[in-house]
């Protein structure tokens, strides 16, 4: 269990790391080519990137140092709350096709808070 969290969190954290990213740096402009709402909700849009970003370390960095590593959990109970306020925002918007993408990263994240608050916890230094 402790290994399939780990490949979880490392897995999880790189994807929610890049997008977040992606969506902190990136202009606007750039953005608008795959993300059409970006023009009507510009703070938004980096205001997300940051969360993302700030969550996917909480993802492996706690853990890793085992410096406060109850943390983790709570950012991937963090990033399963984004992950269903983007379910909301996009089915509001029409855009379905985006669903199941969210979907499962948000199950991940479960997977992840459960494993490490109930399962599989990993001890302070």
């Amino acid at each position: 269990m402790n290994i399939a969290l780990w490949i979880a969190q490392v897995l999880l954290g790189v994807a929610f790391a890049m997008a977040g990213f992606m969506k902190l740096v990136s202009p606007i402009d750039e953005l608008a080519r795959n993300m059409s709402w970006v023009y009507e909700a510009r703070a938004l849009v980096r205001f997300i990137g940051a969360a993302e970003l700030l969550g996917a370390l909480g993802l492996v960095l706690p853990s890793a140092m085992r410096i406060k590593p109850w943390l983790t959990p709570l950012a991937a109970v963090g990033l399963g709350v984004v992950m269903v306020l983007a379910m909301g925002f996009h089915a509001t918007r029409g855009e379905l096709e985006t669903l199941p993408v969210n979907v499962a990263l948000g199950g991940i994240a479960a997977f992840i808070a459960w494993g490490r608050w109930k399962k599989a916890p990993i001890p302070p230094r």
